[in-house]
């Protein structure tokens, strides 16, 4: 590996934790050294996520200064000791070491903590979708324990997330209802998922359309409120409820992704999905694109909650 510890990058990236708009600026920063393990990549796309903003807002146990963009995707230029299997040249997806680097996804370089092959026939804009829908979707299932033959209603089938957990648990034989606007209620219909709208008496639809109750709740919509009637839904049993986006302040006694016990990240489902993605079985959609320097713009479109699928800064 060359030392180039004097060379520098754009990156957008924060000094101090606030509200994302007024906290991110796009300026310069040293390239980062992959370190033993690791590789570095010339970024090709990096999406954007609300992790990213409640990065901004200091949620995550780590000190500023520090970058957003936590999927993202590119071709190797370096590798630390200890690398194998992964050689300059590579086209890779994954994750950027952003609890150890001042930057992360959204920059002209970025060191990996998870990194993977992209399959041929999947590009690298799509990779760079695919790893926070699908690990936060594989994890909250499998806590769950949700399985074959089981139903399951995902609140929120229309976010990226959602999206995926509809799919992935179809895959797996599983009966879904998802919620969903009107954006991707054909969509999630086509896959194979029964939509319902969002609205009041959500419940009794639900019953309705199932004829009893649905086993499990996945909850990914940012709509506040909802929970005592969707723990109503599963008979009353709070344990029965997964929330990626709420996590129960009014201590209702729900299962919440982030605070499960014993929590394992599941990015080793990301090769299987990838592989899915590049033979056309499996998506996580894209809405808008945007260069580095249009930064501003597509996060003041994901804080006002209509971005309709995955936003992106192409970056390579």
């Amino acid at each position: 590996m060359t030392d180039d510890r004097a060379a520098m990058m754009k990156t957008v990236h924060l000094e101090h934790y606030g509200l994302p708009l007024d906290v991110l600026k796009l300026g310069d920063a040293q390239v980062p050294l992959p370190g033993a393990g690791q590789v570095r990549i010339k970024v090709h796309a990096s999406a954007l996520n609300p992790a990213d903003w409640a990065l901004c807002m200091g949620f995550f146990p780590v000190k500023a200064p520090r970058g957003i963009g936590l999927d993202v995707s590119g071709v190797v230029d370096a590798v630390g000791d200890g690398v194998v299997d992964t050689k300059v040249g590579d086209k890779v997806f994954g994750v950027p070491d952003f609890l150890n680097h001042s930057t992360a996804g959204a920059s002209e370089y970025a060191v990996l903590s998870v990194c993977f092959p992209v399959p041929e026939g999947l590009a690298l804009k799509e990779a760079a979708a695919l790893p926070m829908a699908v690990e936060t979707a594989v994890r909250s299932l499998d806590l769950l324990g949700v399985r074959s033959g089981q139903t399951i209603l995902v609140s929120g089938g229309g976010t990226m997330t959602g999206f995926a957990a509809v799919q992935i648990a179809l895959m797996r034989g599983v009966r879904v209802i998802a919620t969903s606007g009107n954006t991707f209620a054909d969509r999630l219909r086509g896959l194979g998922a029964d939509v319902l709208p969002y609205g009041d008496g959500l419940a009794n639809r639900v019953r309705e359309r199932l004829g009893k109750a649905p086993d499990f709740v996945l909850h990914t919509a940012q709509v506040s409120g909802l929970l005592p009637e969707l723990i109503q839904l599963v008979e009353g049993d709070p344990q029965r409820v997964m929330s990626i986006s709420d996590f129960d302040e009014g201590h209702l006694g729900i299962r919440t992704t982030g605070r499960e016990p014993d929590m394992v990240l599941r990015y080793d489902a990301l090769p299987t999905y990838a592989r899915l993605a590049a033979e056309r079985k499996f998506t996580i959609p894209i809405s808008q694109e945007f260069e580095l320097f249009q930064w501003r713009e597509a996060v003041e479109i994901s804080l006002s909650g209509k971005a309709h699928g995955k936003l992106l800064l192409l970056i390579g």
